[in-house]
C-alpha cells in the first residue's frame, strides 16, 4: 500500500509536534530542574513563567484524580489512529495540517501518561490578573497548543471547504 504524499505530511507534522513536545518537557524536568509540582522558573514574571504542573486529568481538571490514566491513554491512541486513517483519505492541505497537529498533540500527551502517570504542563500565563481574576488560569504544554491549533485549523478547513462547495454549486447553476 502506497501512502499518499499528503498523508506523509500529516505524519510528518505529528512527528515534529511529538519531538518538540517531548524535548521541551525534558528541558523543563531536567535542565530547569523543576522536580516538584508548583515549582516555577520566572521568565516574564508575573505574566509568563515556566511552572511544573502534574496534570492527571484532561482539560480543566476533568478526571483530575488520576483514576482515568489508562482510559485516557487508550482514548488518545484510538483518536490518533483514527486521525492517521483520516489522513490517508484527506485531500486538502489545511485538513492535513490540522490532522497532523492534533495527532501529534495526542501522542505527545499519551507518552507522558504512560511514562509518568500524568502529563507535564509548564507554560504558565496565569499571572495575568484583571480586576482580581486570573485571565488565563490554566497551565499547558506544546502538545495542548498543537491540539488547540489543530482544532482551529479543522474548523477553518470545514468552513472554507463548505464555502468552496457552495461557490461551486452556484457556478454550476449559472
Amino acid at each position: 500500500m502506497k501512502i499518499p504524499r499528503l498523508a506523509l505530511a500529516a505524519f510528518g507534522f505529528a512527528l515534529i509536534i511529538v519531538v518538540i513536545d517531548q524535548l521541551t518537557k525534558a528541558w523543563v524536568l531536567n535542565d530547569l530542574g523543576l522536580r516538584f509540582e508548583g515549582q516555577s522558573h520566572p521568565v516574564l514574571d508575573p505574566f509568563f513563567n515556566i511552572t511544573l504542573v502534574h496534570n492527571e486529568g484532561v482539560s480543566f481538571g476533568l478526571f483530575g484524580d488520576g483514576s482515568a490514566r489508562w482510559m485516557l491513554s487508550l482514548f488518545s491512541l484510538v483518536v490518533a489512529g483514527i486521525l492517521g486513517w483520516w489522513a490517508l483519505k484527506a485531500d486538502r492541505r489545511l485538513l492535513i495540517t490540522a490532522i497532523g497537529f492534533i495527532m501529534g498533540g495526542a501522542i505527545g500527551n499519551v507518552i507522558d501518561r504512560i511514562r509518568f502517570g500524568w502529563v507535564v504542563d509548564f507554560l504558565d500565563f496565569s499571572g495575568n490578573v484583571v480586576a482580581g481574576v486570573k485571565v488565563f488560569p490554566w497551565v499547558f504544554n506544546i502538545a495542548d497548543s498543537a491540539i488547540t491549533v489543530g482544532v482551529v485549523l479543522l474548523i477553518l478547513d470545514s468552513l472554507l471547504s463548505e464555502r468552496a462547495a457552495k461557490v461551486g454549486l452556484a457556478a454550476e447553476k449559472s
